[in-house]
């Protein structure tokens, strides 16, 4: 996914936080790229360090639009859900594939190909940068 990267905070320790603009939308992530790269645009992989829990974290779309969102501390990833028949899924959001592990609850019946939304804590979303 092609992206504009802004810095959102300052690095205290560890990764840092920045404000990604795509044409699905804004949010604030991780970023583990070189700090002199933020303020450009990049290619970028996303990583959730968080498991689908169906009803928990993630639900039904009642749209077929691909999104990123932010909601509170949360980060918002609406998109196709594919699910693996050795359990996990990926989820993509507007050509964005992002992998997922699956936790229980599981995925309902017929979730192959639906629009779901996955809803994970800011701190455990990673985007990464790539040269295509």
């Amino acid at each position: 996914m092609l992206v504009n990267v802004e810095a959102a905070q300052p690095a205290q320790s560890g990764p840092l936080a920045v404000r990604v603009h795509s044409m699905l939308g804004t949010v604030v992530a991780l970023w583990q790229g070189a700090p002199g790269a933020v303020g450009r645009e990049h290619h970028v992989e996303w990583t959730v360090d968080e498991d689908i829990a169906w009803t928990v974290n993630a639900w039904p779309s009642a749209s077929d639009v691909p999104e990123l969102r932010e909601d509170g501390d949360c980060i918002v990833f609406r998109g196709q859900l594919s699910p693996f028949e050795d359990g996990g899924a990926v989820l993509d959001v507007g050509g964005a594939r992002i992998t997922f592990d699956l936790a229980e609850p599981p995925l309902p019946e017929g979730a192959e190909g639906s629009w779901v939304e996955i809803r994970a804590a800011r701190d455990h979303v990673t985007v990464w940068p790539y040269e295509l």
